[in-house]
């Protein structure tokens, strides 16, 4: 190699680097452009049915989402901390509880075997008497929860965080074609209109993924909350909004929101939390095969295996946000990959006696 050559490589990893350890800016960045993203086909929806510029457009979606935050926060903010609380410390109550019908299922399956019970799983009772309301494990099962969704810590970090997303959304939005063309200068002259078009079917596919997630997380919540009603489960408000806030992370937010409402249902009956559990199952399934069906205008197409893989990867690279952003990430890689990488490269990549061959075959003729 050249000189010329071994030092674009020293740059190319150098930039690789430099992005590596920016990654967390990044991902924030990410988020306020997801964010822009909502904001822009709420400001679009705004400027078709008033007619009106950019500008007053922002201003009018802004005075819609603050309205609709505050009834939002009035009518379930107040009775979801004081569930969700409640809901915390009744965790220990229901894992002891657990643990009690465990010990008996297998006592039984013991005495059915061998005619009897030795006791040799009194360490389930031990382990379930640790167990207190109040004990150590149920204050330490609060501040796991409370670290878990980033309250807990350096609070100012997490405050200019969330400031510096707002910002970036508000100013994307604001002015998204001009941003747009910052981010195209940086490839080279010959591929922008190219690039052009797989930034707005990026921004189209997350557009679709947004309008989705939301409507499927309320149709969620909604389920959950009159099957919860109608099977007499307490904390329904703060079962509803979490089964529709852990919809957004797929895969693993079903599961997690189920464990809340079966732990509860569990404090008065086993027959009742596995009702929940079949309750949870049916919303599931009705959000997968028929409500996000039926209102995500573009078909993202991600088979769950790669979107497992996606939120194992995202999650070890990015952490916690990784977690949350792994499926808009998924959705921006799989265009990218599809109208770039196959399709501009692999679509055009032409060997000649390999071509050769492989008409020959198809025409029935052996090499």
């Amino acid at each position: 190699m050249k000189f010329g050559q071994w030092l674009a490589l020293i740059a190319l990893v150098a930039s690789l680097l430099l992005l590596w350890s920016l990654r967390e800016a990044l991902m924030l960045f990410f988020t306020g452009v997801v964010l822009a993203l909502a904001l822009c086909t709420l400001v679009g929806t705004v400027q078709r049915r008033f007619c009106c510029g950019r500008p007053l457009a922002v201003l009018l979606s802004l005075l819609v989402i603050a309205v609709v935050v505050a009834i939002g926060a009035a009518a379930i903010v107040p009775p979801f901390i004081a569930q969700f609380a409640e809901l915390i410390q009744k965790l220990p109550e229901a894992w002891a509880e657990l643990l009690s019908l465990l010990r008996q299922a297998l006592e039984s399956v013991s005495r059915m075997l061998y005619g009897s019970s030795d006791g040799g799983l009194s360490w389930l009772e031990n382990l379930g008497g640790s167990v207190k309301p109040g004990s150590a494990l149920a204050s330490g099962v609060g501040d796991w929860t409370l670290r878990l969704v980033g309250l807990v810590g350096n609070l100012g970090t997490v405050v200019l965080k969330t400031l510096f997303v707002l910002a970036v959304a508000l100013m994307v939005a604001a002015q998204p074609t001009a941003y747009r063309e910052a981010l195209l200068q940086l490839v080279p002259s010959f591929y922008r209109r190219r690039a052009r078009a797989v930034l707005l079917q990026c921004g189209e596919a997350l557009s679709a993924w947004m309008g989705g997630v939301l409507i499927s997380s309320l149709c969620v919540g909604t389920l959950a909350a009159v099957g919860l009603s109608l099977l007499g489960v307490r904390l329904v408000a703060a079962n509803a909004v979490l089964a529709g806030l852990l919809n957004i992370i797929p895969n693993v937010g079903p599961t997690l929101s189920t464990l809340f409402p079966m732990s509860v249902a569990l404090l008065d009956s086993p027959w009742k939390a596995m009702a929940v559990l079949g309750l949870y199952v049916v919303v599931q399934n009705l959000e997968s095969y028929l409500i996000t069906p039926s209102v995500m205008h573009h078909q993202l197409k991600l088979l769950p295996g790669l979107t497992l893989t996606a939120q194992l990867i995202f999650t070890v690279m990015f952490g916690p946000l990784g977690l949350v952003l792994a499926l808009p990430l998924a959705v921006c890689l799989q265009v990218i990959l599809r109208e770039v990488v196959i399709h501009d490269i692999l679509d055009r990549w032409k060997d000649k006696p390999l071509r050769r061959m492989a008409e020959r075959q198809g025409d029935g003729v052996t090499p």
